[in-house]
């Protein structure tokens, strides 16, 4: 199962630079320039994405090799017993490797295996629980969407604290009957008051994932709550079911 996530993950982020680039390609005015740097910046965090899922098959295709070129040995030399003792071992080990992320939901699992990786890689500290319910309203694009742009900037947040203080904090359930996302992380920053004139005058990527959660959201009724204060940064997102 975990290695069709990882594919699944890789697809989507190539389809996702995909997209971006052609984005890129068609912009075409200093007004848009702007824009065209968060664009170039998401696609190489997508291809950043990409190449840690890359290295992680990788080894996991090279310890595969050598797991049978042991085992063959084994057999070469009439260890039978000993091949099938090895054998257990390797189921055991196997049991124990899971991907990241199980949320119950393949598109969010290959998202979040993604992101989630990412942030490890980056030494920030994690700590997640996530379940999604089989029915939903929102759709898994604007769901990936939504949890893409949360990750991002929790991360971009993190990048300015010294290293040891940088904490990502993430839950995905159901509360009274809706979809409930609730992102912390560490932050620098101090704002007295989140709104919509903070989420219009916030330069950057920042500026631009908020956005894009917020017309997410909107698009389907839902509820956005943020909260800062000294060194932590809070969303809390409710979707209807």
């Amino acid at each position: 199962m975990e290695i069709w996530i990882i594919l699944l993950a890789v697809g989507l982020a190539a389809a996702a630079a995909a997209a971006v680039a052609a984005a890129v390609w068609v912009l075409p005015r200093r007004s848009d320039r702007r824009i065209a740097a968060y664009q170039n910046k998401l696609l190489a965090r997508q291809i950043a994405e990409v190449e840690n899922l890359y290295v992680t098959m990788r080894g996991w295709r090279h310890d595969y090799h050598n797991h049978l070129q042991t085992l063959k040995a084994k057999m070469d030399m009439g260890q039978t017993a000993e091949a099938r003792a090895y054998l257990d071992s390797l189921e055991d080990d196997l049991d124990g490797i899971r991907a990241l992320a199980e949320t119950g939901n393949v598109s969010v699992d290959a998202i979040l295996n993604a992101k989630l990786s990412l942030v490890l890689k980056q030494g920030i500290d994690l700590n997640f629980k996530a379940s999604v319910p089989k029915n939903l309203t929102v759709s898994d694009i604007d769901l990936c969407v939504i949890l893409g742009n949360l990750i991002d900037n929790a991360m971009e947040s993190c990048e300015k604290v010294e290293e040891g203080r940088r904490f990502l904090r993430l839950y995905i359930g159901v509360l009274k009957q809706q979809l409930y996302l609730s992102i912390t992380n560490a932050t620098t920053e101090t704002v007295r008051k989140i709104d919509a004139a903070y989420i219009s005058t916030k330069r950057g990527n920042h500026g631009h994932g908020l956005k894009r959660i917020d017309r997410v959201v909107e698009k389907y009724g839902g509820y956005v709550n943020r909260q800062n204060e000294p060194g932590v940064f809070a969303t809390e997102i409710l979707l209807p079911l």
